[in-house]
């Protein structure tokens, strides 16, 4: 059964090694591109199905809009609901944290992914790592208040 975590740093080294077997070995990032300084700012996200861990992505609040980043999903589990069972983790605690748009950086080969969960492109394409992408975001439903 597939469940998402916010983990803390005794699960992040899971987290990590994810996002290395996807990004630096699978994709060829270099190390030092994928090791940004960032994760000490930023809430962690863990899909495990059973005990295995399956996928990874990290959530920063910037300038009040959540920015979701390093989403990795071990090739095992990708078609399987993983991405999008992330995504919507991280979409309801940037809206818990007050947080009205998400935003992204999406590989262009994964726009369509997005595309699916209501993200719209803007902006041009640009490169990061060696890798096309383009900006992306949608907004989130407002919270009912009590």
């Amino acid at each position: 059964m597939l469940r998402v975590l916010i983990v803390g740093q005794d699960r992040f080294a899971e987290c990590l090694a994810l996002r290395l077997e996807v990004f630096v070995e699978e994709q060829k990032v270099p190390f030092e591109e994928e090791e940004d300084g960032l994760d000490g700012e930023s809430t962690h996200f863990l899909a495990a199905d059973g005990e295995l861990s399956v996928g990874t992505a990290r959530l920063r609040i910037v300038n009040g809009d959540g920015k979701a980043e390093r989403v990795a999903v071990r090739a095992a589990g990708r078609r399987g609901g993983v991405g999008r069972a992330l995504m919507r983790a991280m979409e309801a605690e940037a809206s818990r944290l007050g947080a009205h748009t998400m935003r992204l950086n999406a590989q262009v080969s994964a726009i369509p992914f997005y595309e699916a969960l209501g993200y719209s492109a803007h902006g041009p394409e640009f490169d990061d790592a060696g890798i096309p992408h383009r900006a992306m975001q949608r907004e989130l439903a407002a919270r009912a208040s009590c």
